[in-house]
């Protein structure tokens, strides 16, 4: 297996908050490594973007890259997650965070978002089983999700949602017509990252 890699988006003189951007992609046969050109990880360059501008400069964003494809039940994407904010808490020290993950980077970012450091999580498109579950008490969190989306069920990103709101402020935006790759509405959806991680990280 590689190991986890961070890419960087912006890095401020003097930042104020992090975010880290994580990337979707399912496993494929022979366990591939993780390629900077796959398409599953090129769709973030765009998000990981927007957030850096909408954080004038006051923003540290970086995109991480898990240490295998898919979700494997030895060692997943939630475990690169919280390799990456020790990584970002060594840099910084202790800035609050926000995570933003696609598909199977947005079922990493709400699992992960427990971590200790972490702000706000939001969640695009995620790729999650119904049953997911997470504390994340003090926690604000931002699932965005298209209506068309033939990938991840949006029935069961409710189901997420409605159990995450137990414990703390989960907001559910669906997108009319919105598909798994957030191609056609793309800028719906890095909008409304961008503006919830500003408004959740930054003072």
């Amino acid at each position: 297996m590689a190991e986890a890699r961070l890419l960087d988006t912006r890095v401020p003189r003097v930042p104020e908050a992090a975010a880290l951007v994580l990337h979707g992609g399912a496993s494929r046969p022979g366990s591939p490594d993780v390629s900077p050109a796959q398409l599953s990880v090129l769709r973030m360059v765009p998000v990981a973007r927007r957030l850096a501008r909408a954080g004038r400069g006051r923003l540290a964003v970086h995109r991480l890259l898990n240490s295998a494809r898919g979700w494997d039940t030895a060692h997943t994407p939630v475990d690169d997650v919280r390799w990456a904010l020790d990584r970002v808490r060594e840099r910084y020290g202790d800035l609050p965070v926000a995570l933003v993950g696609h598909s199977l980077g947005g079922r990493a970012a709400l699992l992960a978002g427990g971590a200790s450091g972490v702000r706000s999580v939001v969640a695009l498109n995620p790729w999650v089983y119904p049953d997911d579950d997470a504390d994340l008490t003090g926690r604000r969190v931002l699932v965005v999700h298209g209506t068309e989306d033939r990938v991840a069920s949006l029935e069961r990103a409710r189901s997420v949602v409605r159990t995450l709101r137990r414990r703390t402020d989960v907001e559910l935006r669906e997108v009319p017509g919105g598909k798994h790759a957030m191609l056609r509405h793309g800028r719906v959806f890095e909008d409304a990252a961008a503006r919830f991680v500003v408004e959740t990280v930054l003072p």
